[in-house]
């Protein structure tokens, strides 16, 4: 073991600092700048939004439970406006709607600033420092810089992968032992341009549960082993571009950077062997295709999960539970892809009716052991099957919202974030726009 001592700057001028900015971190920066509270948005990339910008995801999960739109308030403003600047897609829209990736982009970056927040991009998270009472007393982060500590009374885990919570104590699981050996595969996005419109629109819908796509075709042939399986999900971005959430890759764990690395340069190759085999196989539609863009994040669907003061469970799914505490709903499906849990899932779990939904606690976002800690998105207290279904932007959007709100009335106290009224709480959520029961 080598020991590291040095002294390093001190900023203390912020109430609330979010790390992470994906999709709850953007609206957790919102939430708690709009309250008042002197916030600090970190994020380790360059562009706000996680995998719905980095990472080339190509489509929203569904906003509605079939009915209305349930992902309220910040959810809502954010998918609306980016609507707004597609002009291919629908107003009323809400289910499976495309993602113009630079548009989140801007509409993220506008949304933070105004709010109040500041923004500090191509910063790491590098330590957490605690005290022996449950409280995070600082973090250190690394960037261009060189390393420098941040003190605020309030913190909020958006990392995806609780490394926050995780470097400050806090109990943790991680698929179904632990070991991270049975994660979901991870999945490498990525974009053509030069499509054939009319040809791509003719043609059957690629993903593997059609029996007329191609992509039966390609793996039976063997000539693109590259491929893996038939997971093909592909939406029009624009004129001639197409994006993709195609494929699986495995043995990737998020906390492991040499997995994640090992992941994205097979996702490069994984890319182009699509694009060459969607040519090979339809060239009318993508014989002059252009692999434009990969992903600078990998897909990644779960790590982390924190062990909180109450864990969602599949029960609380099947029974389309509502909470005292609930901070938001949820209607997305059981969508765990190819492990055990997967086959766990599969039949076990009716799919949602029109209308149906289950909530979200506020308590699945206070990590036992620690006070001053809040977490929202994928890594939030579940069981691994619920997590599934609550890993998505939609709720991430919502929890983020929460948290940021949760955040700033504890940091307007002492800092522990169980001392809130959540019922005020709830009722701004409510004044915002949220959807709660």
């Amino acid at each position: 073991m080598y020991k590291f001592e040095r002294n390093i700057p001190l900023d203390t001028s912020y109430d609330v600092i979010v790390v992470g900015g994906g999709p709850s971190g953007c609206t957790a920066a919102i939430a708690s700048a709009r309250e008042g509270a002197r916030t600090l948005l970190i994020e380790a990339t360059s562009a706000l939004g996680g995998m719905g910008t980095n990472g080339l995801v190509p489509a929203w999960c569904p906003f509605s439970d079939k009915e209305k739109i349930i992902y309220r308030g910040l959810a809502e403003k954010i998918f609306t406006a980016v609507k707004k600047e597609m002009p291919h897609i629908k107003p009323d829209a809400l289910d499976w709607v495309p993602i113009d990736h630079e548009v989140l982009k801007r509409v993220y970056d506008d949304m933070v600033i105004t709010s109040g927040a500041k923004i500090l991009f191509n910063t790491f998270l590098s330590a957490v420092e605690t005290d022996d009472k449950g409280n995070v007393t600082a973090i250190i982060v690394s960037n261009k810089s060189g390393l420098k500590a941040y003190q605020a009374k309030v913190y909020v885990d958006c990392t995806g992968d609780a490394d926050l919570a995780f470097w400050a104590g806090a109990k943790w699981q991680k698929g179904e032992d632990n070991t991270g050996l049975d994660l979901q595969p991870a999945t490498h996005c990525f974009v053509l341009t030069n499509v054939d419109m009319y040809g791509y629109m003719t043609s059957p819908h690629m993903h593997g549960s059609n029996p007329n796509s191609i992509i039966h075709q390609i793996l039976a042939d063997g000539k693109y082993p590259l491929i893996p399986d038939g997971h093909v999900c592909h939406e029009i971005l624009g004129p001639g571009t197409i994006g993709f959430n195609a494929g699986h890759i495995w043995k990737i764990d998020n906390t492991k950077p040499e997995t994640v690395s090992e992941g994205l340069i097979l996702g490069r190759k994984i890319a182009e062997e699509f694009r060459k085999a969607l040519a090979h196989y339809n060239p009318s539609t993508y014989g002059n295709a252009f692999l434009v863009s990969t992903g600078s994040l990998l897909g990644v669907r779960e790590s982390r999960r924190i062990i909180g003061d109450y864990i969602l469970t599949v029960d609380d799914y099947a029974s389309r539970k509502s909470f005292p505490d609930e901070i938001c709903r949820n209607s997305y499906y059981i969508d765990v892809h190819g492990s055990k849990a997967a086959a766990l899932a599969k039949g076990k779990l009716s799919p949602y009716g029109v209308g149906e939904s289950h909530g979200i606690p506020y308590r699945c976002l206070t990590p036992k052991g620690l006070n001053n800690v809040l977490v929202a998105g994928r890594s939030i207290s579940c069981e691994r099957m619920v997590q599934g279904s609550i890993r998505v932007m939609p709720t991430c959007l919502a929890m983020g919202e929460a948290a940021g709100l949760a955040a700033s009335l504890a940091a307007s106290n002492d800092g522990k974030v169980r001392d809130i009224d959540v019922q005020h709480l709830r009722k701004r959520l409510l004044e915002e726009g949220a959807y709660i029961l």
